[in-house]
């Protein structure tokens, strides 16, 4: 799952928000200097990430994807799953998408001396361009995977694999609202757990 799954899923806690957010950044136990939310966040991210990663709904995602776009189809197909959450925000939450995005920005601006070097550099241009809320449209999608294939030096040709998302947008739609309906499960129990 991208950004916006990951907030999504941490539930109201601001902190354990931003911890899953910026997580991907963190290595290994580099996670502990972090207040005890942030550390909770963290450790939900690779926990999303470990049960994303196998489950069999997602790999069926990925596995069209990857003869074209080899090792980079669960970074594409975690941004197809965005989309789809994006787009069909409503089925998931009560609170407005642009407000929920607006109110998660707003949150690391007031949090900015915790964030990680990482995330501090990245904020700006995830502000100014709207990321988050651009997920709702094919060509917000495409304006990311053409900004992510820009940091690869166009070697992963992820921003041709918006064509994919069209061709075969009800499967990867079917496929996202089976898979997500089992993660939100899991993150439940997860969450009792943390």
């Amino acid at each position: 799952m991208n950004f916006l799954a990951h907030i999504f899923l941490s539930g109201d806690d601001e902190l354990l928000k931003i911890g899953n957010f910026m997580a991907d950044g963190i290595r290994g136990k580099q996670y502990e200097h972090f207040p005890l939310s942030i550390q909770k966040g963290i450790r939900l991210h690779r926990f999303i990430d470990t049960y994303t990663d196998a489950h069999p709904v997602f790999r069926k995602s990925t596995q069209r994807l990857h003869s074209k776009y080899h090792h980079y189809a669960g970074v594409i197909v975690d941004l197809f799953y965005d989309h789809f959450l994006a787009k069909n925000w409503s089925t998931y939450s009560d609170e407005n998408l642009e407000e929920y995005t607006e109110t998660f920005y707003q949150s690391l601006r007031d949090n900015y001396d915790i964030l990680s070097e990482r995330t501090k550099g990245m904020m700006p241009y995830l502000i100014e361009h709207n990321w988050l809320l651009s997920y709702q449209t094919v060509e917000g999608i495409g304006r990311i995977l053409t900004q992510m294939d820009n940091r690869t030096k166009n070697a992963s040709k992820m921003r041709f694999s918006s064509n994919e998302l069209v061709e075969f947008y009800p499967e990867f739609e079917e496929e996202f609202t089976i898979f997500f309906q089992d993660l939100q499960e899991q993150v439940t129990i997860k969450m009792q757990q943390l």
